[in-house]
């Protein structure tokens, strides 16, 4: 499947749209510099934007453009449309946490705008609770309701225990959760999405190498691979060991050889063992093992690119790369993106993405 194109113009005009509490402003537009957007696994996006910060006035005096605090405060509701500007899309909503002034140099005043979407509320207070026979289901759909936001989850609903949410904020304490049971957490915009890590797929992307795909950097590693991981707890309550043993079930998108087989037949077998994990049964402890052993696996091709500027590239999209030769042209799953726009580079996306396999040389 070739490249889908980002623009129905013969000219791909990408100027990002910025809507401060829902509505559009041209002061805003006029004065943007620069915008970054970074995500990752387990959510929480961040934004900057870098404005110009001097403008004139209906009197014909010029002075501080944002300075009445009219459109831009802390706590305003900030939403970010990327891609063609005759169809832009959402890629960010949230709420201004942070403002900088900047007086450097001779290009005149700037304001640096820094805000967090709605997970920023999540980590902000940490505490200490125990959480009795609960399933990461029902903690999801707890803290999207403290957070004030639709549910949208996929799987999890078996119980995991009791659980001990020790001086940790709701954020790291679901994220860990999830981390352990190979989870993802993403806000998406006004919904909380948690799903195995197999089930997230934010859509597909083609790129080919200096088209859309302006630069790549593929490392493989068998350093970090292992042939199997085990892991074992203690049941309490029975007063017995518990085990498991994982050996790859969800290693995500892509084909080829796995770095498991290819360890195996070069340096030989490698085992890890995970003690003392929180489990109380072995099947608990095989599922901890499992997650454990396909995180590794799903790290053994890694690719960090620039493309053209992307609106589909998110975290869990899969993109296939094109033109970086036979071994290392694949499907991969993306972990990490970052969206830019400035003056001199206009619309650019870099991203991170992993694949499990190695193509055929």
């Amino acid at each position: 499947m070739p490249e889908s194109s980002l623009s129905s113009s013969r000219v791909y005009s990408a100027q990002p749209t910025v809507r401060i509490n829902g509505r559009a402003s041209d002061k805003v537009k006029e004065l943007l510099n620069s915008m970054r957007l970074t995500e990752s696994e387990g959510g929480m996006s961040s934004l900057e934007l870098r404005l110009g910060n001097t403008a004139r006035f209906e009197d014909g005096q010029v002075g501080l453009a944002f300075e009445d605090e009219a459109i831009l405060r802390l706590g305003a509701s900030i939403a970010i449309y990327a891609g063609d500007e005759n169809a832009p899309r959402e890629i960010f909503r949230g709420l201004v946490t942070g403002l900088e002034a900047s007086f450097e140099g001779t290009e005149g005043p700037e304001l640096l705008v820094l805000a967090e979407d709605a997970l920023q509320r999540a980590r902000l207070a940490r505490r200490t609770q125990v959480h009795e026979d609960v399933s990461i289901d029902s903690l999801a759909r707890e803290l999207a309701t403290r957070l004030g936001m639709r549910p949208v989850i996929t799987g999890f609903s078996e119980r995991i225990g009791t659980q001990v949410q020790l001086n940790e904020s709701d954020l790291a304490f679901l994220r860990r959760l999830l981390s352990a049971h190979d989870g993802d957490l993403q806000v998406v915009g006004e919904e909380l999405h948690v799903s195995p890590r197999k089930d997230v797929r934010r859509g597909s992307v083609e790129l080919e190498l200096y088209s859309q795909l302006r630069r790549a950097h593929v490392t493989v590693d068998l350093a970090h691979q292992v042939t199997e991981i085990t892991a074992s707890g203690w049941d309490a309550r029975a007063g017995r060991r518990v085990s498991g043993q994982g050996t790859g079930t969800s290693l995500g998108p892509g084909a080829g050889r796995r770095g498991a087989d290819l360890l195996r037949e070069t340096l030989g077998a490698r085992s890890e063992h995970l003690g003392n994990v929180p489990a109380m049964t072995d099947e608990e402890a095989r599922a901890i093992a499992s997650a454990a052993f396909d995180q590794r696996a799903r790290r053994f091709v890694c690719v960090e690119g620039t493309s053209e500027g992307h609106p589909s590239l998110r975290v869990g999209t899969h993109v296939t790369l094109r033109g970086l030769g036979r071994r290392f042209d694949n499907t991969y799953y993306v972990v990490r993106a970052c969206h830019r726009y400035d003056l001199t580079h206009g619309y650019e996306t870099d991203f991170e993405a992993e694949c499990a396999f190695l193509g055929a040389p």
